[in-house]
């Protein structure tokens, strides 16, 4: 056999990677959070929640002592949850906590997180003097599409937090609470894209800023 040929049959039968397959997540608190960590583990993840499914829950899972308690792990990844009619939100009775924490590497060295959620609503959470009710965004990326993030409660960004890279389409911010400012959105930094996502009925305002950033809406 040539050469030539010998590489030609090589094109032919060498295998050829396979993306890693969506994990199917249960209606469970536990459940979300063990996959969560698996995909952290494994450098990302795609996971596809129960559809009408609320997932409550009843503690925090990840945050720190600087930051403050969040109910889901840290995402340090790229991870992507996809729903339909999903929720997830702060169990009634549960102690105070945000809802979601996305680091990325200007605020934990090794971290490369970026959240993307597709027909979510993130609610009930409550950072309490901390920032990002809803979600904070700490030197990540976040995408929101067809999701909603509301009645979620902190010092500043009581929907959201964030100081790097936010996308929002067809998506909405509302009725969340800020104590001190950006009730829906605050921006410590970095850039906010809306597109045909409302921004509103949240207190003490919609959207605030960080100077020299600019508010979101």
């Amino acid at each position: 056999m040539t050469v030539s040929g010998a590489l030609a049959l090589c094109a032919v039968t060498a295998p050829t990677a396979q993306a890693a397959s969506p994990t199917l997540v249960p209606c469970s608190e536990g459940a979300l959070v063990s996959a969560i960590n698996a995909a952290n583990a494994a450098g990302g993840g795609t996971l596809i929640l129960a559809p009408f499914c609320t997932y409550s829950l009843t503690s925090a899972h990840g945050g720190d002592d600087a930051d403050g308690p969040s109910g889901l792990p840290n995402i340090t990844s790229p991870i992507s949850l996809t729903g339909l009619g999903t929720v997830i939100t702060r169990a009634a009775d549960a102690d105070p906590f945000r809802i979601i924490e996305v680091d990325g590497p200007s605020h934990e060295p090794s971290g490369q997180g970026q959240l993307t959620l597709t027909t979510i609503t993130v609610r009930n959470g409550d950072a309490g003097d901390g920032v990002g009710g809803g979600i904070a965004n700490f030197g990540g990326h976040v995408i929101l599409t067809a999701s909603t993030v509301r009645d979620n409660g902190a010092d500043l960004g009581g929907g959201i937090y964030t100081d790097n890279a936010l996308t929002l389409t067809a998506s909405g911010v509302h009725d969340n609470t800020a104590a001190t400012d950006g009730g829906g959105i605050y921006t410590n930094s970095g850039s906010v894209s809306l597109l045909a996502s409302p921004i509103v009925h949240n207190t003490p305002n919609n959207c605030g800023a960080n100077p020299p950033a600019v508010p979101a809406c």
